[in-house]
């Protein structure tokens, strides 16, 4: 018995519960309850001794002895005592998957956030998670492929190595998924257990590689099945120190092709889903080892030494003492002791259950979609928190919250978020500043220009409202001294003197009226063609 151990020692600090139940089996001794307001007497008989009858000087068992004897063998077994080794078959998941990783220039387009690569690696992660007893491969492509991993069990290797995975160390650039799903098909005939798959993550792929890739699954067994990312809208991708990509003057926009992408998967036997937040996708696509494959011996005569747990030996002790614990009472005292508890009432509290696993920069995106105005109460890195504030139309809060965020974007978004408060004064400022860290940043360049031009119209408008304002009072002081000169006249009749004073005045009334100034906040003194895709974008540079 050397070897005796538990494999869930955990289990055991159930038994710190025990001196609570006599603790309330004391109290209930001691002191009336109130309990005889709402539970007959028969039932609280066997609870609470009556002190006044001649029972009260017999000896009486405590109804808790068979409930504790039942409680510390049950906590014992799900402790799962083990003392010997026996061998065990190996198995493994009948499911091999290569995941195909789109490493082309169109992967860095912004259209979702924070670009499309970043929730293409997110969203590996969690299918290495559903997958820890599959094979998984990861196959890259860009003008050529590359393997990363061959089918292998071991997905921490994989998501170390995804981390380095960026377009700019491809050696080739280009869209050549035919020669990836080449590469995938040789890694699926050299090892794949069961019915090997492939998962293509990429926005679209070029027409004139379809056929290619068509006919190389046609002569497989192998389905191939599509994770859509990005949007039929599009958006420019934005490349480090060096703005948008562009094609001569115009910003290039990367469109993703859902619909192409669909009828490439169904060619082969496989199936097409948009990249989502959440598992949705995987699900979708039957990515987890649970939905598919069967579990077959790893090889022919291949175990290993494992403990068994013993504890189920222990139930059957454990279920006459929990009848006799049931006979006597002992329940309804356990009962006693978890019903204010239960009843007890709890203030509300917000739990950021993605808080517990997941870093900030890894649920703020998704947060800040679903709800800006909770975003910005529990994010915390000036970033996210000036975006969350920046989407919920807290334009001078987040310019606050942007100035504590360093470097070229940081002083960018401040320059965006003081626009859309309409002081545009100041948000040429942080335009200059942001300038200043980084010449290249032409996003920042850009929206400066807007904004000048703006700041110059609100100016123009501001003078012609003055002199307007000085004509109306040239007017109103001519009026009073030709009023004067009027009242000077003998002779004139009243009817000579009120029409003109009332047709003057009218006419001074007309231009104020119409070219009443604006000064609502973000009405005419913001630059309209600010968007919330380059705060964004300037976010995820940042």
């Amino acid at each position: 018995m050397t070897d005796f151990h538990f494999l869930r020692p955990l289990w055991l600090t159930l038994l710190l519960l025990l001196p609570l139940l006599y603790a309330l089996r004391h109290r209930l001794n001691q002191q009336e309850t109130g309990w005889q307001a709402h539970i007959p007497a028969r039932l609280l008989k066997p609870l609470i001794p009556n002190r006044e009858g001649p029972e009260a000087h017999q000896p009486r068992r405590s109804p808790l002895l068979a409930l504790s004897l039942a409680w510390i063998t049950l906590a014992i077994a799900l402790a799962g005592p083990s003392w010997r080794e026996a061998p065990t078959p190996l198995k493994q998941s009948e499911d091999s998957l290569v995941l195909v990783l789109d490493l082309s220039l169109s992967m860095l387009a912004t259209d979702v956030q924070p670009d499309r690569l970043t929730r293409a690696k997110r969203k590996i992660r969690d299918i290495l998670a559903a997958r820890e007893d599959g094979l998984n491969a990861l196959v890259v492509y860009s003008g050529d492929a590359h393997v990363v991993t061959p089918l292998t069990q071991d997905t921490r290797t994989i998501e170390a190595l995804l981390d380095v995975l960026e377009p700019v160390i491809m050696p080739a650039q280009g869209n050549r998924a035919d020669l990836a799903i080449k590469q995938a098909i040789e890694l699926l005939r050299q090892g794949a257990i069961g019915q090997g798959r492939i998962l293509l993550l990429t926005d679209q792929v070029n027409d004139a590689y379809r056929e290619r890739i068509t006919r190389d699954l046609n002569a497989t067994d192998y389905s191939l099945s599509t994770l859509v990312v990005g949007t039929r809208e599009g958006g420019p991708m934005p490349l480090a120190q060096r703005g948008f990509i562009r094609d001569g003057e115009e910003i290039v926009i990367a469109r993703a092709e859902p619909e192409g992408l669909a009828s490439l998967a169904e060619t082969s036997g496989g199936q097409s889903h948009v990249l989502t937040l959440d598992n949705t996708d995987i699900q979708a696509l039957n990515l987890t080892t649970t939905q598919t494959g069967e579990w077959t011996d790893a090889e022919d005569g291949l175990s290993a030494n494992r403990w068994q747990d013993d504890g189920y030996w222990l139930l059957w002790l454990a279920a006459p003492l929990l009848l006799l614990a049931w006979r006597r009472g002992a329940f309804a005292i356990l009962a006693l002791a978890l019903l204010p508890m239960a009843l007890t009432p709890r203030p509300a509290q917000a739990l950021d259950w993605a808080g517990l696993w997941q870093r900030e920069d890894q649920r703020a995106p998704e947060l800040i979609e679903q709800d800006p105005e909770t975003a910005a109460r529990q994010l915390e890195q000036p970033g996210w928190r000036g975006t969350a504030l920046y989407r919920d139309e807290q334009y001078e809060s987040a310019a606050q919250a942007f100035a504590k965020q360093p470097g070229a974007i940081g002083h960018y978004n401040r320059g965006n978020a003081l626009a859309r408060a309409g002081k545009l004064e100041q948000a040429i400022s942080a335009y200059d500043e942001a300038l200043q860290a980084n010449p290249e940043l032409e996003a920042a360049r850009e929206n400066r220009q807007l904004v000048k031009r703006a700041l110059e119209q609100q100016q123009q408008q501001q003078q012609q409202q003055q002199q307007q304002q000085q004509q109306q009072q040239q007017q109103q002081q001519q009026q009073q001294q030709q009023q004067d000169g009027g009242n000077g006249n003998e002779g004139q009749q009243p009817s000579q003197q009120t029409e003109p004073d009332q047709k003057p005045e009218e006419r001074a009334a007309k231009p104020s009226q119409s070219q009443e100034p604006d000064n609502e906040p973000g009405r005419g003194n913001q630059p309209a063609p600010l968007a919330d895709d380059t705060l964004d974008q300037g976010q995820e540079q940042g």
